[in-house]
């Protein structure tokens, strides 16, 4: 106010306002009325009540403002940036400025690009730039690893868009047709740590809070969609609510004196729209997956675990001396501790508030630490007679899986304790799935799979080995058994689609990985290329080095958009794999023989940015020929369809089982579980669908899936540390580059125990809430 008043003084004092302005007859003048800064005001009849003197309401329209406006005198009432466009149109004419724009939504925008975003300010474009141009382009995505997930636009009351509809033009029409507004221009960009039924509750809660309250629709509806919404943001809600919503926003919208009321049922309906699966995981579970509903979770930490392992309590545990009690409390959620603290992705440690002072506490390494330390002081045997002696009666049914991966194992686990006879067949001699036959020793040692193999053995589960299951085999399993769960994983590799691809010596990546698992000798060259930006890619170089080979890694985007583990790549850099980056394979060449000799690859460039935020690989327009003698193909793995349509599955979009995604259940008696279902993924989320398929099937059967009746209730310390431990993060030592690369020997050591001890006490323990426990 300060600064245009000065502004309208100076003009005032050198004749450009007040009456007959240099003699022209002309009169025009500027005052200035400074409003209560309420968020209705942005309706034109409630601005002009405000200006009038009266309360900021809005009354009905006709009479509209260019009929009877401010004092019943014909009122043109625009905002802003509107007058600030009138010059430039009147100096250059109104074609020129309609140059930019689309031709309903001429002209150009300032929008407030703010949130999870690279680059935050204000951006004027023209009307009809897409979405993404701005997010990605302008705003350099989020910056971080994060994917963005969805912007909203228009201010407190406009819509969330996902990531999926940024093609969307920014114009009037396009974003009213995805159920959001132009409004102020503003811009918020989300990612996936935001929840959309909280991000619907935070505006609904602002744009409640500034209704006016005159008209019943906005201030009895808004308040009425708030409430519902609160209830589900603290798992209180039932899905008849999610049918209530849309009514009542519908009736709102088209009732409301003003477009406050009109439009702040949107951040609600569209989230709805587009994120229903956040509403259901609310509603069903329980659960947010952000981690930002707190009502739902105890840590951040737990919260991103797939198998929602409580990680704080066995820390407390481990770190009061007591091991046995944190060993129980880790596996009552996951019956793979050992094997997963050496593969996992760690999904803990993407929201451990650590990372806030120096980094994530190694949670995952911890348990690692106390499983092994339990295996080698040889107490596994008796807390296993422990925990069969406490599963429940045995019910008489009997459930069987095939596949004998994570999902697969996890399943006959929990089922086992529960009281069902569970059998797990796999066509392989050895159990593990992935586990054992597509992750080398150098990261996962045999015989620590093993070991927990036998412990879930111990606990009752039956394997049979060496069955190739058919379709056949399911309808007599069927008749057989009172519940399948399919479990085969996703092990076929897909084809690079290139002339050349059936010469000999183009192997695929898991074939290549089970093979060397399996101890066959591969005749492989020396001059090897591996395609592929992935985990069975890193895996497969780091395997081929150790077989003394000359290895080099092609990948079609740039190094940090690998989706390998980057302790992966950060390891095969260190032991020379070479890599090279933007590269597209386009022809394999064959020598006389029909060996492969070489591979033609197209050059390409960072493009557009593509619906995940990555810059797609654009063709440059030029080729390299790479020599070589071996060609390992690792560009991803799916499903085996042949198999699942014989079976009668029906299969999604994507080529996957098609099942129900709270349940699992795929048809009658038949439920299914881990890659068949989501695609390939990490092993903790496969187990983590093998647990939700188990307690789906004990429901089935007639269980009440009572954990809580097979694994003690353990007590431990529920206190924040006055202060947090001063001591930096543990650096695990591996085995050498030269020690490491002739050998498949393992080469993490783990933490030691000072340093497992040091990193429980690095946990700030977020899962405590009350005061009166500090």
């Amino acid at each position: 106010m300060e600064h245009l008043n000065y502004a309208i003084e100076s003009a005032r004092s050198r004749g450009l306002l007040g009456k007959n302005i240099f003699g022209s007859g002309f009169d025009f003048d500027i005052s200035l009325i400074e409003g209560a800064g309420a968020f209705v005001c942005g309706a034109e009849t409630a601005l002009i009540s405000s200006i009038e003197g009266n309360p900021g309401w809005p009354t009905p329209r006709p009479p509209y403002p260019s009929e009877e406006g401010l004092y019943g005198k014909p009122t043109c009432i625009n905002n802003v940036e509107t007058w600030a466009n009138i010059p430039i149109i009147i100096k250059n004419g109104g074609f020129k400025f309609a140059e930019a724009g689309t031709e309903k939504s001429p002209g150009t925008k300032v929008f407030s690009l703010v949130g999870k975003i690279k680059n935050t300010g204000l951006v004027e474009l023209p009307l009809g730039t897409p979405i993404k141009k701005l997010v990605y382009d302008i705003g350099g995505g989020s910056g971080t690893n994060k994917k963005i997930k969805a912007v909203q636009t228009g201010g407190p009351s406009g819509g969330c868009i996902p990531a999926k509809e940024f093609d969307t033009p920014i114009d009037y029409e396009s974003l009213s047709d995805v159920g959001s507004i132009m409004g102020s221009g503003g811009v918020v960009v989300m990612d996936e740590d935001n929840c959309m039924v909280d991000v619907a509750h935070y505006f609904t809660e602002f744009t409640t809070s500034e209704s006016c309250g005159k008209c019943v629709p906005c201030r009895e509806g808004m308040n009425q969609i708030l409430d519902m919404l609160a209830k589900i943001k603290s798992g209180q809600g039932e899905m008849i609510l999610l049918e209530k919503l849309e009514k009542l926003s519908d009736v709102i919208r088209d009732t409301a004196l003003c477009g406050l009321g009109q439009t702040g049922p949107n951040p609600a309906m569209t989230t709805i729209r587009y994120f229903m699966d956040e509403y259901e995981e609310h509603i069903k579970e329980g659960y947010c997956d952000a981690g930002v509903c707190e009502e739902l979770f105890s840590a951040p930490c737990e919260n991103s675990c797939p198998l929602l392992m409580n990680i704080p309590a066995y820390l407390e545990l481990f770190l009061s001396g007591r091991l046995e009690d944190a060993f129980e409390e880790i596996i009552r959620y996951n019956p793979l501790p050992s094997t997963i603290g050496r593969i996992c992705h760690f999904h803990c440690k993407t929201r451990c508030l650590r990372e806030d002072i120096d980094a994530p506490v190694a949670q995952g390494e911890v348990h690692r630490f106390i499983a092994d330390r339990i295996y080698e002081e040889g107490l596994l045997d008796s807390f296993a007679e422990r925990i069969k002696k406490r599963s429940l009666k045995k019910t008489g049914k009997k459930v069987a899986i095939i596949g004998s991966g994570p999902a697969g194992l996890t399943a006959g686990f929990y089922l086992s304790l529960v009281g069902h006879g569970v059998t797990v067949y796999d066509k392989k001699p050895e159990v593990g799935g992935i586990l054992r036959w597509g992750i080398p020793a150098y990261r996962l040692p045999r015989e620590v799979l093993k070991r927990e193999v036998d412990f879930i053995e111990k606990i009752g589960v039956k394997f049979r080995l060496g069955w190739d299951v058919s379709s056949r085999d399911l309808k007599e399993f069927k008749k057989e058994y009172d519940a399948l769960i399919i479990a085969t994983g996703a092990y076929t590799s897909n084809s690079l689609n290139i002339p050349g691809e059936d010469a000999s010596g183009v192997i695929s990546g898991s074939s290549y990985l089970e093979r060397v698992a399996a101890g066959e000798k591969i005749q492989i060259g020396k001059n090897v290329l591996v395609v592929g930006g992935g985990n069975v890619a890193i895996d497969a170089a780091r395997t081929l080095l150790r077989e003394d080979c000359s290895v080099t890694v092609l990948y079609r985007r740039s190094r940090d958009q690998m989706p390998a583990n980057l302790t992966e790549i950060e390891d095969a850099e260190a032991e020379k794999v070479k890599f090279i980056f933007w590269r597209a394979p386009s022809e394999i060449l064959a020598d006389e023989s029909g060996h492969i000799k070489a591979i033609k690859v197209k050059i390409t460039e960072p493009g557009d940015f593509d619906l995940s935020g990555r810059r797609s690989p654009q063709d440059t327009g030029t080729e390299e020929t790479i020599e070589c003698d071996t060609l390992i193909s690792a560009i991803g793995e799916s499903v085996d369809k042949e198999f699942l349509i014989e079976s009668g599955f029906e299969l999604n979009k994507w080529g996957n089982v098609e099942a129900d995604k709270f349940t699992l259940k795929s048809r009658e008696k038949v439920f299914s579980a881990g890659d068949v279902v989501t695609g390939p993924g990490t092993a903790v989320q496969a187990m983590a669908q093998g647990k939700r398929a188990a307690a789906a099937v004990d429901r089935e059967l007639g269980g009440h899936w009572s954990l809580n009746e097979v694994f003690r209730e353990i007590k431990y310390d529920n206190k924040v540390p006055l202060t947090a431990a001063e001591e930096g993060p543990a650096k695990i030592k591996k085995l050498g580059v030269k020690e490491r690369v002739n050998s498949f020997s393992e080469i993490s050591m783990g933490l030691t125990e000072s340093q497992a001890i040091t990193e429980c006490r690095r946990c700030l323990r977020c899962d405590v809430k009350e005061t009166s426990e500090i």
